[in-house]
């Protein structure tokens, strides 16, 4: 059995269930309250081996958008629109409509329409999808509850098509929303933005502690200083696999960590690459951005050995060729891509040392007549190391067959890959603004000068989600401790769980006993007015950690006595 772990520390990390989405034309009216929603039509859920009381029906919604739906909508803070939010809209084209010089012009039907501003398609977010984003365009302040007409028209060719909206009372706001507000605070190498009433802030000084531990760390991986303050938003949201960087690095900060990776090492990462924007370079290929945050950090999601577990994927079939992942890189399996990458980098530094391969890569340059990074990457191979990019495979390949491979390497990395595999596939069947291609990622100085917080304090919530988290949050935290066995049956009962939502099963918990017994727990648990932050299994007994109108933990036991899970109240 398991020594008990804490929740205290927990880092994160990078649609549906009650999120506005209809299509152009499917008119109906957009409930957006928080439901136990995760599919289409009602389902009742009956009990598995845990009979609690019967929970509410479980809906969920259709994709985002399919090819036989030219245009989708999501509206924005997820999980409900009340009064008072400035509220935002993605309006998606499927993949293969094309609506290159298009734009979209929305009107708000109140008693003296509200013409919202005109904006263009475009490619957004990793994945280059291609929408119309209207950011904080409709300011809701002062407007009555109740439901709103929004004509939606593309220009120039259409089609046009009108919305049905719900205002919620600003009163009915959820209450861990009521008072919270963005406010900071430095350390030595740091700026620190965080929202009040949340985990960040509760634990905000051993952060701190923590931020400057890691920088100093990237300082002499990378042999080289900040030569200005980071500036670090903790956003209580999981988002992606934990971590953004642009002008500001974004990590997910909360109780409830699905991702499976420590605060440490996502913070090193994000700070590898906010110190390697400050380094810059005329060209910095993909394969190397990542790959170099990666290996200053000793690992993507845990400490690893880089170029014997990449020996792994060669053996096993899994190694993508350089040229391919250099220009694909994010297409590519995430996992895999990111690994390889910065196994290359080990190699390049182990043969060359840091500052012939920190000098080769700030000196690589677009290539004349060819947008690939693979061709620029070739350029710059044979400047400075006499090499093209075939030549530097070989040799790296050769390197890593010479590698010996550590004990349960093949079944932990393979694990890891269907564990973040399934992470993905739940955020994109059930909260796709959470996966990382297109993640609700804002610009954060513009959210804290308007003071929003919805937008990352509001996500999918449902029992279902809930139940769903905290399996991917134990499943990462066996993985991470080679406790394969436990962690594969969790990913397993998670995947068995989507897959029933996925074919409209009437109860999709019925899929999985273990599923059904952390269903079953988080649904006792939220009827006492708690919201579970992490549940651990071992065997007949039920740990819990949960929160109640605040940031504070309670631990509760629950014992399994024959028939059903019973909370031990000793």
């Amino acid at each position: 059995m398991r020594n008990k772990r804490t929740l205290f520390f927990l880092g994160v990390l990078f649609i549906l269930a009650c999120r506005a989405l209809s299509l152009p034309f499917e008119r109906q009216p957009v409930d957006n309250r928080s439901t136990d929603s995760v599919s289409s039509p009602q389902l009742s859920l009956t009990q598995t081996s845990s009979p609690f009381p019967t929970a509410t029906s479980i809906e969920t919604e259709t994709p985002v958008a399919t090819p036989s739906q030219p245009l989708s909508v999501i509206f924005h803070p997820d999980n409900g629109l009340y009064v008072g939010d400035q509220v935002s809209m993605e309006v998606i084209a499927s993949p293969g409509h094309n609506l290159q010089d298009s734009t979209l012009q929305v009107i708000v039907q109140t008693p003296i329409s509200i013409t919202l501003p005109t904006v263009k398609f475009a490619p957004f977010g990793i994945g280059k999808r291609f929408e119309a984003n209207l950011i904080w365009a409709w300011d809701t302040k002062g407007l009555q509850p109740g439901d709103y007409l929004l004509d939606f028209s593309i220009q120039p060719s259409g089609p046009n098509w009108t919305e049905t909206v719900s205002l919620l009372p600003a009163e009915d706001i959820p209450s861990d929303e009521k008072g919270a507000h963005w406010t900071f605070d430095e350390s030595d190498c740091c700026l620190v933005y965080y929202i009040t009433q949340t985990a960040a802030e509760r634990d905000m000084d051993q952060l701190l502690e923590t931020l400057d531990e890691q920088a100093e760390i990237i300082s002499q991986r990378m042999q080289s200083e900040f030569t200005k303050p980071i500036t670090v938003a903790f956003i209580p949201r999981v988002l992606g696999h934990g971590g953004f960087t642009s002008s500001e690095i974004s990590v997910s900060y909360l109780d409830r960590n699905y991702t499976g990776e420590s605060t440490e090492m996502i913070l090193r990462h994000e700070l590898a690459h906010g110190l390697d924007n400050q380094l810059g370079g005329d060209l910095r290929p993909t394969l190397f951005i990542e790959g170099l945050a990666v290996y200053a950090s000793g690992g993507h999601f845990k400490p690893e050995p880089l170029l014997p577990r990449a020996a792994v994927l060669l053996n096993n079939h899994r190694y993508i060729p350089l040229a391919e992942l250099t220009d694909h890189f994010y297409e590519m399996q995430h996992e895999i891509s990111y690994l390889e990458a910065s196994a290359l980098v080990q190699y390049l530094v182990d043969v060359y040392g840091w500052q012939r391969f920190s000098s080769f890569y700030r000196d690589i340059h677009p290539a004349p007549h060819d947008e690939r990074q693979s061709a620029a990457l070739n350029i710059a191979l044979e400047k400075h190391f006499d090499l093209s990019l075939d030549e530097l495979e070989q040799k790296f390949k050769e390197t890593l067959r010479q590698q010996e491979i550590p004990p349960q390497a093949n079944d932990d990395l393979n694990l890891t890959v269907d564990y973040y595999d399934t992470v993905r596939r739940y955020q994109q069947m059930l909260d796709s603004s959470a996966y990382f291609l297109n993640a609700w990622i804002l610009d954060g100085k513009e959210m804290r000068q308007r003071g929003i917080t919805a937008d990352y304090l509001r996500h999918p919530n449902s029992k279902i989600h809930l139940a769903l988290e905290t399996m991917l949050q134990e499943a990462g935290e066996d993985l991470s401790q080679s406790v394969y066995g436990e962690a594969k049956d969790l990913v397993l009962a998670v995947n068995q769980v989507l897959d029933a939502v996925e074919q409209g099963e009437a109860d999709p918990f019925l899929a999985s006993p273990l599923a059904g017994d952390y269903y079953s727990v988080v649904r006792n648990i939220t009827e006492l007015g708690f919201q579970p932050q992490r549940i651990q299994k071992q065997g007949n007994r039920i740990e819990v950690m949960a929160t109640h109108l605040g940031q504070s933990l309670h631990e509760f036991v629950f014992v399994w006595e024959g028939s059903a899970w019973k909370l031990n109240e000793e």
